[in-house]
């Protein structure tokens, strides 16, 4: 019974509509990489990540929109839209930086390059093991 904006809820109501509804398996995964959404934990190869390379919040939820979408091409501007709320700012480096974290982590707790960049498109992460096959 508060007043409120009505731009405001259309707003939230299209971020709200835009986010991932695929999939309500609590186990998402890609390759070897897990990502546990119930117990919020991330296992390569059964074995949890320790603590040091565990993922933040946002990093998690990336890896989470990453993972649904193996292997295609993400631009900045997808994920920005998808992860981040309608209130980031497009012109930030905010996404860059996160992947790039986020890259690191993967790298380190896997040994492999999980998350490339594709210049001038965007970003995919992509599951090592199909690229032998």
């Amino acid at each position: 019974v508060k007043p409120f904006s009505l731009a405001e809820l259309a707003a939230r109501v299209r971020s709200l509509l835009r986010r991932e509804t695929r999939g309500g398996d609590a186990l998402l995964r890609c390759g070897r990489l897990t990502l546990d959404t119930a117990r919020h934990e991330v296992r390569w190869d059964d074995a949890p990540f320790d603590e040091e390379h565990h993922p933040t919040n946002k990093e998690f939820a990336l890896l989470r929109y990453f993972i649904n979408h193996a292997d295609e091409v993400l631009s900045q501007e997808t994920l920005l839209e998808h992860v981040w709320d309608e209130m980031a700012d497009p012109f930030t480096n905010t996404v860059r930086v996160t992947v790039g974290t986020l890259r690191r982590k993967l790298r380190a707790q896997t040994g492999q390059e999980l998350l490339e960049t594709v210049i001038g498109r965007g970003y995919r992460l992509r599951d090592p093991d199909r690229d032998r096959s």
